[in-house]
């Protein structure tokens, strides 16, 4: 069996979506929302089988990871998220680079002698790499306007994987997936008045209206953090929110709160766009938080620790 494992959010999708481009394979496909990154246990793997896995942490993975590789099966592995202690196995294919200017899709597309770079360039773009993306648009010598739509697609697309469960996103990742393979080209798809970049479009802006009434629990010049209701459109706006956040007061790290429907908090850490670092240290100290050096959160923290969230934030950036 084939399977192809990815996080559900920009980086994840189209890092799948330039290799099925460059080589399609009929695969299984196992995604979920951005924040559901143990992925790879939800494969079975036999001896012979071969699992990409990219996007998602191999840390948070590490267990799956030993069975698949025990059970005889093939792993390329492609992330820039912790890793922990890569295993040392003739089986295990790992491209990982912790760089905090680097993102999955990049490194697929470096893999792929950059067939397909503008689809890597939209992903960091909506992984929230703007100087990175705009450096790799201008090697390419993109306009001002080309910049700004594979940003703004980048974005849709990161946007649509934030939600506590599939149902609150506009589209399942998987499908997701499908409906961009058919282009080859960020730009076909944008140049297309049917295409899905229109439909998340205007789905984008109507949650970010939404959100512009946010509760602020917190602001300071070191940090801001907002709270968001408990509604489908507070779960898909969070991770985007914050990074619209970071991009207008870039020296602050900034958080973002929201209602979940378990009866604790989801967060959405950003550390300032100029010291992009400790986001992961800070969201590591709570039990369901992780991330990246740039960009973390916490998928339920319990509501009475709300105030020590905030306080190790400020702590951390003082």
């Amino acid at each position: 069996m084939k399977y192809d494992v990815f996080n559900g959010d920009a980086d994840g999708i189209i890092a799948l979506l330039q290799l099925q481009l460059s080589s399609p394979t009929d695969s299984i496909k196992i995604t979920g929302v951005k924040r559901d990154i143990q992925l790879l246990k939800k494969v079975t793997p036999q001896q012979g089988d071969c699992i990409r896995v990219l996007d998602v942490s191999m840390e948070k993975n590490m267990d799956a990871l030993h069975d698949a590789l025990t059970a005889g099966a093939k792993v390329m592995y492609v992330d820039h998220h912790k890793a922990g202690n890569i295993p040392n196995h003739a089986n295990l294919f790992a491209h990982i680079d912790l760089d905090a200017n680097m993102c999955t899709s990049l490194i697929v597309s470096d893999l792929l002698d950059r067939q397909f770079h503008l689809w890597a360039i939209t992903a960091a773009y909506g992984d929230n790499l703007f100087a990175k993306a705009d450096s790799e648009a201008d090697k390419l010598q993109l306009t001002e306007l080309q910049k700004k739509q594979l940003k703004a697609f980048g974005t849709y697309i990161n946007y649509n994987g934030y939600g506590s469960e599939v149902a609150d996103l506009h589209f399942a990742p998987a499908d997701l997936f499908e409906l961009l393979l058919q282009y080859k080209s960020p730009f076909d798809a944008i140049n297309d008045k049917n295409s899905v970049y229109y439909i998340l479009e205007r789905a984008y802006k109507a949650d970010m209206q939404k959100a512009a009434n946010a509760k602020v629990l917190h602001d300071c010049k070191i940090a801001k953090v907002i709270l968001l209701d408990d509604e489908p459109w507070a779960r898909r706006v969070s991770g985007v929110l914050g990074n619209d956040l970071a991009n207008q007061a870039p020296s602050k790290a900034h958080g973002v709160i929201t209602i979940n429907n378990k009866g604790s908090l989801t967060v959405s850490v950003r550390a300032p766009l100029n010291n992009k670092q400790g986001a992961a240290d800070v969201c590591g100290k709570f039990a369901t938080g992780g991330g990246r050096a740039a960009a973390a959160g916490i998928n339920e923290l319990p509501k009475n620790q709300q105030s020590e969230l905030i306080t190790e934030l400020v702590d951390f950036y003082k």
